[in-house]
């Protein structure tokens, strides 16, 4: 049965957690615009294709639902939807129009090329002292555990002004707000208000004394862009922050890495040519396959798209994944080419909602491969890449460990 004559199960079932999903190509292929039943059972329509994927995702008129499998599919649902059954507090950021740019303009403010510049000493210090911590155990570890998921979530403390002491607090609010599985309802709610009261009591002494950090630099910054941020503004900024630049940059990461090794010439390469670091992390985006559940969007109206119509109060899922392996939009794209360029991917979205903090992550990802490539040159995959495990009940794709020695 081919797959414009079935309805598919979504998420689409991986051999392997470093290749593609069988349907792929296939869908690219012969039905660009599939339906499926996502967790909750209700349909959704799947794109697959780079250009309509990359269409949806630009075009202002149509919305982001809070909700899908009644848990969300992107970090920021999740945490606001969370947020929104919880007594203690009220997250709120702008999500459409005039309102939601000025924010992001506001917020976008601090992730400029000079202040992304300004951060990479502290955080090539920040991932040396964590590869310290690492290599101090032994020859072998997992890379993920000791490097790749405590060095975003120390970076964003910084950026908040929150105190080192307090950073084992993020990382556990953090999993609890984008693991499916692993927490009750009732243990989610409780740690949304304890991120609320926390985020709360912060922002009041960032009020009082102001420090060169994101929230004092937003609540001292009006400058023309129209009203300041309310507390609930700042609060759904600081939990956005911690959920969209923690998790899923840890989990790529330890990607990264793992698809490196997966193919130890791409390592190799890249010691003898470090230079390519940067465009090895562009490349790393578009080629990684475990990218997480896929932006939704609701249709306020008709639209044409693949050339079918989908009328008004459609779901559509963009997979951005299956989009960046596009061969119409990318020359050879079931290889890793670690030069390639132009890498126009939509790892970050695309339009008015793609990934504010995408220059954040870009300098996550090169600063912990130069300070890999200088400290653990030797570094290997301590397991079969066919071994690795994806990691499940997540919201967005990632690998449970990335083993290694070195």
């Amino acid at each position: 049965m081919s797959p414009n004559e079935q309805i598919l199960p979504y998420p689409l079932a991986y051999d392997t957690a470093l290749e593609p999903p069988a349907e792929w190509a296939e869908l690219r292929s012969t039905c660009p615009v599939a339906t499926v039943t996502v967790p909750d059972g209700s349909q959704a329509k799947l794109l697959t294709r780079y250009d309509d994927v990359k269409k949806m995702l630009a075009d202002p008129r149509f919305t982001r639902p809070d909700l899908i499998g009644g848990s969300g599919n992107s970090p920021e649902a999740s945490a606001t939807s969370a947020a929104a059954n919880t007594s203690a507090s009220s997250f709120s950021v702008p999500k459409h129009g005039e309102d939601h740019q000025r924010w992001r303009r506001m917020v976008g403010k601090w992730f400029t090329a000079k202040r992304m510049a300004a951060l990479r000493p502290k955080m090539a210090a920040i991932a040396d002292q964590l590869l310290d911590e690492m290599t101090g155990r032994g020859s072998s570890g997992d890379l993920k555990a000791h490097l790749a998921f405590p060095l975003p979530v120390y970076v964003i403390c910084d950026m908040l002004g929150v105190p080192a002491e307090d950073r084992n607090l993020f990382s556990y609010w953090s999993d609890n707000f984008l693991n499916l599985t692993r927490y009750s309802a009732q243990e989610r709610q409780a740690a949304v208000g304890e991120f609320a009261a926390y985020m709360s009591g912060h922002i009041a002494a960032k009020r009082a004394e102001p420090a060169d950090d994101l929230l004092s630099t937003l609540i001292e910054e009006s400058s023309g862009e129209g009203a300041a941020l309310t507390d609930a503004e700042l609060l759904g900024t600081g939990m956005g922050l911690l959920v969209a630049g923690h998790e899923t940059t840890a989990n790529m990461i330890g990607k990264t890495v793992a698809m490196l090794l997966a193919d130890r010439t791409r390592w190799e390469r890249l010691l003898e040519n470090p230079s390519l670091v940067r465009s090895t992390v562009e490349e790393a985006l578009r080629f990684d396959v475990n990218g997480g559940f896929g932006l939704r969007r609701h249709l306020t109206e008709d639209v044409e798209i693949g050339g079918e119509v989908l009328p008004q109060g459609t779901t559509v899922v963009c997979a951005m994944a299956a989009a960046n392996r596009d061969e119409t939009a990318f020359e050879n794209a079931a290889e890793m080419d670690l030069a390639r360029t132009p890498n126009p991917h939509l790892a970050f979205g695309a339009g008015p909602h793609s990934c504010l903090g995408q220059a954040l992550a870009r300098t996550e990802l090169q600063v912990t491969l130069e300070v890999l490539l200088r400290r653990l040159p030797s570094l290997e995959l301590d397991v079969p890449a066919t071994d690795l495990e994806r990691l499940e009940g997540l919201l967005v794709g990632g690998l449970s460990k990335v083993p290694v020695r070195w």
